[in-house]
């Protein structure tokens, strides 16, 4: 009986891992569950690089045996920890003009690829020592990472700091908020009724959320989606979810205009 369906992000076509389907109502979790922090484990693949910044694109340039210690890839890797700019592969679905980039790079055509404000708070070194593959290296890494983060262009940048090529091999999303690869199902199993539904609540794990379970004043405004003031609450909230009885009602954010600060309905679930 599902009439609506949705998912918060794709994968690249080499990469497998948590990803997170809506249902119904929760459709209308899509644009919030997006925004979540999300965990992966990567191949960084020491010596080639890509037009893709990933193994499935074409070779740009070699390096065979690269000259290069564990210790030194262990040491760039983990300095790319904390808030920076990327610049986003060409070959990838976000929009310039109207037009995905992919579709610039499939017609060789130029187009100017800005940077992005991204954070990386945590990366670590998953292997003990630089891994043969092949005429090149290959380390395993985890990372948790900020929404819009591109891994495949961190591994890129990766071999820019090494100056050494390098790009991404397998990757793995091993967590997308509060979801977790450990309860995950495959689509085989999802076919025979193996699965369990998480609700909308529990879902939200970023965002601040506030029970006004005890206030049918303040119901009875959210539920009609109406502007709330700033002093409604104790501190102030960029983003917040409020549940009666466990059932999400809605969700606002901050919103300014000129010199009036209030909150806005941004979702409102009847």
């Amino acid at each position: 009986n599902t009439k609506q369906v949705g998912h918060t992000g794709t994968l690249d076509p080499n990469a497998e891992g948590v990803l997170v389907i809506c249902l119904n109502a929760a459709t209308k979790l899509v644009q919030f569950l997006e925004a979540d922090s999300k965990k992966y484990q990567a191949e960084l693949i020491i010596g080639i690089a890509t037009d893709t910044y990933d193994i499935t694109g074409k070779i740009l340039e070699k390096k065979e045996n690269p000259v290069v210690t564990y210790e030194k890839v262990k040491e760039v890797i983990e300095s790319f920890k904390g808030p920076q700019l990327q610049k986003p592969p060409l070959y990838s679905a976000i929009k310039v003009n109207g037009k995905k980039l992919y579709d610039y790079a499939l017609k060789n055509q130029e187009v100017e690829v800005a940077s992005r404000k991204i954070e990386i708070f945590d990366i670590k070194v998953l292997d003990d020592n630089l891994q043969q593959k092949g005429d090149y290296y290959s380390l395993r890494f985890e990372v948790s990472v900020s929404k819009g983060t591109y891994i495949r262009s961190l591994c890129h940048d990766i071999g820019e700091k090494l100056n050494i090529p390098c790009t991404m091999g397998d990757l793995l999303r091993t967590r997308s908020g509060a979801f977790k690869i450990d309860d995950a199902k495959t689509l085989e199993e999802i076919e025979q009724g193996d699965y369990s539904i998480k609700g909308l609540v529990d879902s939200l794990s970023e965002i601040d959320k506030i029970d006004v379970s005890n206030n049918p004043d303040l119901i009875y405004k959210i539920t009609n989606g109406m502007k709330l003031s700033l002093k409604t609450f104790n501190q102030e909230y960029q983003r917040v979810a409020f549940i009666e009885d466990n059932k999400l009602l809605a969700v606002y954010e901050f919103h300014e205009e000129e010199t009036y600060k209030y909150y806005k309905a941004v979702r409102v679930w009847k």
